[in-house]
Formats: C-alpha cells, sequence, structure tokens
C-alpha cells in the first residue's frame, strides 16, 4: 500500500496537484489540514474529483466522511488515546457504515498492546524525518508483528527496499512528495520504485 499525506500547509493549486496525484495512480490519500476548519474541510474535498473520494482518509472531522462518502477516517495517537474505552465503539461504528478505519502509533508496544483492529496501522518515524527537522528515525523492525503496519518517517526512492526489509506491508510519504519541487514528479519516482520492491517474485 502506498499513501500519500497531504501536506500540513495550505498549498497554491493543492486540490489540483492532488487530482492529479489520483489521476497518476495514487491508491490512498490521508486528508491532514490541522490548520484548517471544517468549512476549510469542506472547500478543498468540494475541489477534489468526486470520483476519487473512495481513496480518501480523513484525519480530522470525521463526521464529512459520510457526508463526502469518502474511503473512512484515521484516527491519530492522541485521539485514540482519549477515545479511551470508548475506542472499540467508535471503531465499530464506522466500520459498520463501510468506512475503512487506521490509526497512527509512535511505538511497536503500544500496536501489540491495542485491543482494537483497525484496517493498518501507520508506524512513524521509521527513519529521519524529511518534514520535521530533529526527528530521528528509530528503525523499527515490525517482522514478528501480525498487523499491517505501513511505515513512516524519511521515506523516499532511495529508504523504500530498507523499509520493506523491515517488515512493513506499505509506505506513508509527505515530505518525500510535498517538500520537493514537483510533487507529482517525486510521486511518479516514488512509486516506480515501490512497485520495482513489491513486485511479485517469479
Amino acid at each position: 500500500m502506498l499513501i500519500i499525506l497531504t501536506s500540513e500547509r495550505e498549498l497554491e493549486n493543492e486540490a489540483h496537484e492532488i487530482n492529479a496525484l489520483f489521476q497518476n495512480g495514487l491508491e490512498v490519500l490521508h486528508f491532514r489540514k490541522p490548520t484548517l476548519s471544517i468549512d476549510g474541510y469542506r472547500t478543498l474535498l468540494n475541489q477534489i474529483e468526486k470520483r476519487f473520494y473512495s481513496r480518501i482518509m480523513l484525519h480530522q472531522f470525521h463526521e464529512l466522511c459520510e457526508a463526502f462518502s469518502l474511503r473512512g477516517i484515521h484516527i491519530q495517537e492522541q485521539p485514540r488515546l482519549d477515545l479511551g474505552e470508548n475506542l472499540e465503539e467508535y471503531v465499530k461504528r464506522y466500520n459498520s457504515k463501510g468506512f475503512k478505519v487506521s490509526s497512527s502509533f509512535h511505538s511497536k508496544e503500544d500496536i501489540e498492546n491495542c485491543l482494537v483492529d483497525f484496517e493498518y496501522v501507520l508506524l512513524s518515524p521509521v527513519f529521519g524525518s524529511i518534514s520535521k527537522a530533529g526527528y530521528e528515525g528509530k528503525g523499527f523492525d515490525v517482522t514478528d508483528l501480525n498487523e499491517v503496519v505501513i511505515g513512516m518517517g524519511g521515506i523516499n526512492e532511495d529508504t523504500l527496499q530498507a523499509t520493506f526489509d523491515l517488515g512493513f506491508k506499505g509506505i506513508g510519504v509527505l515530505g518525500g512528495i510535498w517538500n520537493t519541487d514537483d510533487a507529482l514528479d517525486s510521486f511518479l519516482k516514488i512509486r516506480g520504485a515501490y512497485h520495482q520492491v513489491v513486485k511479485p517474485k517469479t
């Protein structure tokens, strides 16, 4: 699974850039804009082609998932902790409506200790972050985990093979796309390298 997270910043022509990623094979987009209001979320979603809604996971304002018929919701680490014993019920509520649910983790132990099942989980930082200065990678080895673990942090075409060697089932990319001069070109390079790494063994 190849996941792109939106930039935390508001970008010029962002909807156009996102549509272009989808048009060129993006499987799943994580929509995360911590500075935007719910109206800001609606505005940007309305600028994305409706045919791509089924590939979007929403980080905030989960109620918009149903309104826009999106792929599902993502529960970030602190909101997951805040839900406490209500987490399972919250996840089941969305699953029962046909939505996917994922969550963020920053340690293997927390993944192992979480009793709620997610479609997949994001674990970071695997390598030194491209988007967050001083965010050093931990080189997690997840080969012993049964969960579908997606690696994040310092992921680009040069670190792809190492990520899968550590047992990750997919990658999440943020800085490797949006901190470059050409988001689409960077995506195509990463996607090409990704398909080389995960191609079926003959």
